[in-house]
């Protein structure tokens, strides 16, 4: 009778399968000092792309776990920390004294007892991608290991702790060595796979052997890249899994490395937009933060900034020494060059700057002008209105097809509190009108230029609001003469 073999299942359905009934959760290490920043503030919450270290990484580890498995294990400046972060939902565990990362381990035997497995991810490696995480997971569940270790084989080792393995090509792990304790054989072998500080473990042989963890070295602490060995000697399976890409293992020890990897993540910000559609020219010279959303068949110009949450729709143009920031722009918006905007949101069609000045909580309608140095804040401007020169709108309710002339001021502040203006649909204001807020102008108000009003306007009525012209016949002729003659005295 001929023997039939069963085709095994495929890694990832394995894998994917097992994740569902095994329970996991993340520890993140970010509790360290950084020294070599030089700086006040912890480590993690200094940024690259806009957002702090330690977010970077959480934002890629809640897409595996829910946020409630999340535990951010912190220590130096913890407070702050932990208010930068909390936001998420995530938990937190304090080690107070940082005697290394395999002590930070065992400040978290409580929080972790009820899971079966745990990553843990190093809070300043900001770009770590969702799918490396999974990998370490599906990986570490394939291989029914106790500890399994994300390693990287970079151009150059130098400095990072070696991956020995059982031998070449095996699976197994039998310890992590640090870059001054290789031996001349080591070093003539030419070990070149690193560990790149990302982990999975079992929780249970975790906890059971991390006791065992000593001080014996350089820095007195407990190291948790010794637990390779510990866990080999003991019999228990210890792997490794290299990560796709070097780079997103990397993490940040000094402000240049910050600025390095800052580069990194906006330049992969910008070949992911660009793969969706989006058209960026230069974009080495562009500063797009990693929670930025493009619609397709817009176009960057060199040298913008898009900061923040900040979401632009379809077919829009934003022009050079733009900066954006937080706001919200609609489809078919054009931006002319150096404009600011700051939490503004821009309806469809709109057209702005050049040099326009958008402040917190400016609406601007569809189709609405907003020119050269014109300055919003606080305002909704309705469909097709326009202030297209030298004006300041704040704290105003400007209604659909209205002209603001240049120099037009709407004066909101009375050095105690703001006031509001409103203005009427098809409102002609002209130029270098002064508005004193509380005030109303009705719909279809004319209001003649240079007038201060500071009463409200009726629906169809003209407003004058200035003195009366007089001109004195012969007067400038007199005036220089007079002048003339008490120049030869």
């Amino acid at each position: 009778m001929k023997k039939t073999s069963r085709k095994k299942p495929a890694a990832s359905a394995v894998s994917h399968s097992a994740s569902q009934s095994a329970r996991f959760a993340v520890a993140i290490l970010a509790a360290g000092k950084g020294t070599r920043l030089k700086s006040r503030l912890p480590k993690v919450l200094h940024q690259i792309g806009g957002k702090p270290l330690l977010q970077h990484v959480i934002d890629a580890a809640k897409k595996v776990v829910p946020a409630e498995d999340i535990y951010a294990i912190i220590g130096h400046e913890a407070r702050h920390v932990k208010e930068a972060v909390a936001h998420n939902g995530i938990g937190f565990v304090l080690q107070t004294e940082q005697r290394g990362t395999g002590h930070a381990l065992m400040m978290c035997r409580d929080a972790l007892s009820k899971y079966d497995h745990v990553l843990v991810l190093s809070g300043d490696a900001p770009l770590i991608r969702t799918e490396t995480i999974a990998q370490l997971r599906d990986y570490h569940l394939e291989k029914h290991a106790a500890m399994t270790l994300l390693s990287a084989i970079p151009p150059d080792p130098f400095g990072y702790g070696r991956v020995l393995r059982k031998s070449k090509g095996s699976d197994l792990v039998t310890q992590i060595i640090e870059e001054k304790s290789l031996t001349p054989g080591q070093r003539q072998a030419n070990l070149r796979e690193i560990n790149a500080g990302f982990y999975a473990f079992a929780v249970k042989p975790l906890f059971t052997h991390i006791d065992r963890l000593n001080t014996q070295n350089a820095h007195g602490e407990f190291y948790l890249t010794d637990m390779a060995a510990l866990f080999s000697k003991a019999k228990f399976r210890v792997v490794a899994t290299p990560a796709k890409d070097d780079f997103e293992v990397l993490g940040i020890n000094t402000r240049v490395e910050l600025a390095i990897l800052d580069a990194m993540l906006r330049d992969r910000k910008c070949k992911e937009l660009m793969l969706s559609g989006v058209t960026i020219f230069r974009p080495e010279t562009c500063v797009i933060d990693a929670q930025v959303e493009v619609a397709p068949d817009t176009v960057i110009e060199p040298f913008v900034q898009l900061l923040g949450k900040t979401r632009i729709g379809t077919d829009c143009r934003i022009r050079s020494y733009s900066v954006i920031h937080n706001s919200i722009l609609g489809d078919g918006v054009l931006v002319r060059p150096g404009c600011i905007l700051d939490d503004a949101h821009v309806s469809n069609g709109a057209l702005l700057g050049p040099y326009s000045h958008l402040r917190p909580g400016s609406e601007i309608g569809e189709g609405a002008h907003v020119g050269n140095f014109v300055e919003t804040k606080k305002i909704k401007l309705g469909k097709g209105s326009k202030a297209n020169h030298l004006s300041y709108l704040g704290d105003a309710e400007i209604g659909a097809g209205v002209n603001i002339g240049a120099g037009t001021i709407t004066c909101n502040y009375d050095g105690v509190n703001k006031h509001k203006t409103i203005i009427g649909d098809g409102v002609f204001v002209g130029s270098d009108s002064t508005l004193v807020a509380p005030i109303r102008l009705g719909n279809n108000a004319y209001i003649g230029a240079s007038s201060c009003v500071t009463e409200d306007v009726p629906d169809d009525a003209l407003a004058v609001a200035r003195a009366r012209q007089v001109n004195k016949e012969g007067w400038a002729k007199q005036k220089r003469e007079a002048m003339a003659a008490a120049k030869k005295q």
